[in-house]
């Protein structure tokens, strides 16, 4: 066996999609001439928080702003264009998929278990598919207290009244006549009068102290220091010293991917998305709990949006020095409802029981690769290709499938005229990667597409990227497994571990394509170089000219086995009865939903946590033995 030690990855997203890992470091094995293998480490180098007299046509108004333009923003992952449907407008993501691609085009061609498959329809409500995500601790990650932490404070503080601090605080906001506060300190002592200034300049940035005498008494007198300039620095410098800068808090939305909400807090905060931080992403079409942190906004004010927006809920508030980095999470825990099934219970029981002792395969999930007649990997491979004539042409030229009409328009004006400036005003909201690239081309011309596509943000051009290394990923696991079956063999890889004990398949990883990974010494291996070769890629100088797309690659590991797995078949009557109990109901104390022994319909509840960059769709399809792409023949349905 060769062993990749040290290699872990960096994950950047999880739950139903995520961006590729980046490899650290490894061990390099070297064959000396007696046979042994030697390791050899090798490193590689606002404030529009919807006031309550604020109307309810302005808090709609700005909904549907949102829905206007944050799903057509740039996001991170292709699954977020898959969303892109809008609300009643275009066809389903199971639709698209009619025109787009098959799982055996993705590379995912096998199972592991051999019980009998059965239909079942996935997210016929959004609320059927609840995400939790497991926090750094290992902590499922609950949404239970919408209260605002009581903060103390500082002792200096208390030497003021409340009606000191209410007229400090109209004055720090131009509320009130007077261009000064005087406080009246004659009997006060020095150290008093200290803790005073002190005071004020603690609670009240922006305005500064002095002590001046007036009809032979002593003040402290509060002032601004730059006039009404200084009306934004309680904005800008209010956040007190003793209270760390980031507020974490918990996120419950609804049928909102990650991004999209972000962007819809930072709209109503008016700050800039980047001040907020987050584990990993979460799907659209969802119920989803996660933890987010965001740079000096207050508990007050975060609170307060849960007065102003649909399907959105924040609590759990809590400060904190540190923001959160990608990849810090353990995992997700996934409540499935999987309605009108056809298994009888038998089937059911021996699918669930496969899921929970053996397994799945750790495919890349359909989102990974898009919903069109283009997917995703192929733009990547042009890329790697450094041909950079058929980049524009896959991302610009027209295709079958669902897309929004001004997009179908804009591609055609492309098609018919080349002119990216013509093709860019078909485009009402240009933040979508085609708008960017047309901007770009716009700005620097077609003999420069490199740089045109550079406007695009990175996480989105190595989206590409990383897709053609899902593909590459995909199609070698289904080699592995049709050669060698669920059992490790010579030449397989796998990551170190501490103690000498028989070797599963569960240890057994698999590299992503790159320049600083080894290869599985068995046909597998060079079934890599074939492949990549087939593409005109060089298997041994994976790295680019442009800096940005050079692959590293990664390790991922062949087979996961879900932790904490349950399940139970439910019956219910009415198709549009909730059937899942979420941490809102729990919240507003509603009842939990009440199972039929006898219904119409048949359902499969199963919960189970998976740790990052692991599709629950992979895991759903090992249940139901069915392709997820066609949705007319097996009924696995994502709408």
């Amino acid at each position: 066996f060769i062993h990749p030690s040290n290699s872990f990855p960096l994950l950047c997203c999880d739950c139903l999609f995520f961006s590729c890992s980046l490899h650290l470091t490894h061990t390099r094995f070297v064959q000396m001439e007696n046979k042994e293998l030697l390791a050899v480490p090798v490193h590689t180098g606002e404030k529009r928080t919807c006031p309550e007299e604020a109307s309810h046509h302005d808090a709609k108004r700005a909904r549907v702003e949102d829905e206007t333009n944050g799903s057509h923003a740039i996001k991170q992952t292709e699954e977020d264009r898959e969303d892109e449907d809008g609300e009643g407008e275009g066809e389903s993501f199971a639709d698209m998929m009619k025109s787009g691609l098959s799982e055996v085009d993705a590379g995912i061609h096998k199972f592991v278990s051999d019980h009998k498959g059965f239909s079942g329809i996935l997210k016929e409500r959004y609320s059927d598919f609840l995400v939790h995500e497991i926090g750094k601790e290992g902590k499922v990650v609950q949404l239970d207290d919408l209260s605002v932490p009581v903060e103390t404070e500082p002792a200096e503080c208390q030497t003021l009244t409340e009606e000191q601090k209410q007229q400090l605080s109209d004055l720090q906001l131009f509320k009130n006549k007077e261009g000064n506060v005087a406080i009246e300190v004659e009997e006060d002592s020095k150290e008093k009068r200290t803790l005073l200034h002190k005071a004020v300049k603690t609670l009240y940035p922006g305005l500064e102290t002095k002590t001046e005498q007036r009809e032979g008494k002593k003040f402290i007198v509060a002032y601004h220091t730059a006039g009404k300039k200084a009306l934004a620095a309680p904005r800008k410098h209010s956040w007190p010293k003793n209270r760390g800068s980031f507020c974490h808090f918990v996120l419950y939305k609804e049928n909102k991917d990650t991004m999209d909400a972000i962007n819809v807090l930072s709209k109503f905060l008016r700050v800039r998305p980047n001040v907020f931080s987050y584990m990993g992403t979460k799907d659209k079409r969802a119920i989803s709990v996660q933890e987010i942190a965001v740079l000096k906004i207050s508990a007050e004010r975060l609170a307060h949006l849960n007065k102003c927006l649909m399907n959105f809920k924040l609590g759990n508030f809590s400060y904190k020095k540190h923001p959160l980095k990608l990849g810090e999470l353990q995992g997700n825990h996934f409540t499935v409802v999987l309605r009108n099934i056809s298994g009888s219970d038998e089937q059911v029981e021996q699918a669930m029981t496969s899921l929970r002792d053996t397994g799945f395969i750790n495919y890349y999930g359909m989102q990974r690769f898009g919903t069109t007649a283009v997917p995703t990997h192929q733009v990547g491979r042009a890329i790697l290709q450094n041909n950079w004539t058929e980049v524009m042409d896959l991302i610009l030229k027209p295709r079958p499938g669902a897309e929004k009409g001004y997009l179908v328009r804009c591609r055609e004006e492309w098609a018919r005229t080349q002119d990216p400036e013509a093709a860019l005003k078909k485009l009402p909201v240009k933040r979508c990667v085609e708008g960017q690239l047309l901007r770009g081309l716009s700005k620097y011309g077609k003999n420069n597409i490199v740089t045109a596509f550079a406007l695009i943000p990175r996480n989105n051009r190595l989206m590409y990227i990383h897709s053609y290394q899902s593909f590459v990923w995909n199609t070698m696991v289904s080699r592995r497994v049709e050669a060698y079956g669920l059992k490790a063999v010579e030449g397989d890889l796998m990551l170190k571990g501490g103690m000498a004990e028989e070797l599963t398949i569960l240890d057994v990883v698999m590299p992503l394509p790159g320049f600083d990974v080894i290869y599985p010494t068995h046909e597998v291996g060079k079934g890599y170089r074939e492949l990549l070769a087939a593409d005109n890629l060089d298997i041994n100088n994976m790295r680019h000219k442009v800096r940005d797309y050079s692959l590293a690659g990664a390790y991922r590991r062949v087979l996961i086995r879900p932790s904490d797995v349950r399940w139970e078949v439910i019956h219910y009557d009415d198709p549009r009865v909730p059937l899942v109990y979420t941490d809102v109901d729990k919240l507003e104390d509603k009842p939990p939903p009440v199972y039929l022994t006898e219904g119409k319909y048949r359902a499969l509840k199963m919960e189970f946590s998976l740790p990052p960059s692991t599709y629950a769709t992979m895991a759903i399809r090992e249940v139901l033995k069915m392709d997820t792409t066609t949705a007319q023949k097996t009924r696995f349905v994502i709408l």
